[in-house]
């Protein structure tokens, strides 16, 4: 080689020195701190990966004097970050979106009766009212009347078929409801009525009547056969519908039966009254 590729080959070397002195400088510091590294047991963390990357981050960001937006990486499972940034929600006026009122609907099915609560307390008398004004007269009380008491002067005995106790005496015969020629009491005014019957009994022989309603049977009035003649008598009371007919009948002569009476006194009697009229309450 020539002087000039001497000179070129020295020159590489004095910078190969030189760059590579403070390499060779920083060896036995290294090796020191490695052996109180050993001497202690304990070698400290290797720096964290975030930390690291943080650092290169704040090393190549560029500061605020230069105007540019500042960036930063974040992890998604670092707490309290979001990925995305919070938008505000458009607020919208429900007024100006109204539109004009409906027709009015049908009408909907009536709900369930709800339960029945209880009675509240009694509350305080009112005040008393003025009087009132007068009314209209009203009708005229309908009173109605039915009664007749009728007796029977002669003897009667039995015959081979029933009698009819015909009367010939009239004590109290209100609207003519009784009968005198056919022995019957005719309602004309349908209610409750009370009948009552009297006879006096032959001696030796027997007595023996029905008070009769229309072509029934009621009720009996009967005597053995005694020595002496006495009183009988018998009593009910009967609900009559309108033409409805109450009478006295004498049994037929299987055995004597007679009832006694006399032209001077009256023995035998009948009678009847109404108690009540239908149509009252």
């Amino acid at each position: 080689m020539g002087s000039r590729g001497q000179g070129l080959l020295l020159a590489y070397c004095l910078l190969l020195a030189f760059a590579s002195g403070p390499v060779l400088s920083r060896v036995p510091h290294v090796q020191g701190e490695q052996q109180e590294w050993e001497g202690t047991e304990e070698l400290p963390s290797p720096p964290d990966h975030a930390e690291r990357a943080e650092e290169q981050h704040e090393k190549y960001r560029p500061s605020q004097d230069e105007g540019l937006p500042v960036s930063r990486c974040l992890r998604c499972c670092d707490p309290g970050t979001s990925m995305y940034p919070a938008t505000a929600v458009p607020q919208i006026n429900i007024t100006i979106l109204k539109g004009e009122k409906g027709d009015r609907g049908d009408r909907g099915l009536q709900g369930k009766y709800g339960k029945t609560g209880s009675a509240g307390a009694r509350g305080h008398t009112g005040p008393k009212g003025q009087k009132g004004s007068m009314g209209a007269p009203g009708e005229r009380c309908k009173s109605h009347y039915a009664a007749f008491s009728v007796g029977r002067k002669k003897p009667m005995h039995s015959n081979h078929y029933y009698q009819t106790v015909i009367f010939d005496t009239e004590f109290v015969n209100l609207y003519s409801h009784f009968n005198m020629f056919t022995g019957k009491f005719y309602c004309y005014v349908p209610g409750i009525y009370f009948f009552s019957l009297n006879v006096h009994t032959w001696n030796q022989k027997e007595t023996y009547l029905h008070i009769m309603k229309n072509e029934e049977e009621v009720v009996i009035l009967f005597a053995q056969v005694g020595d002496r003649s006495i009183m009988q008598s018998q009593s009910l009371m009967l609900e009559l519908q309108e033409q409805d007919q109450v009478w006295v009948r004498l049994y037929k002569g299987e055995r004597e039966n007679a009832i006694f009476s006399e032209e001077l006194d009256t023995y035998i009697t009948f009678s009847g009254y109404l108690v009540k009229h239908a149509t009252e309450p």
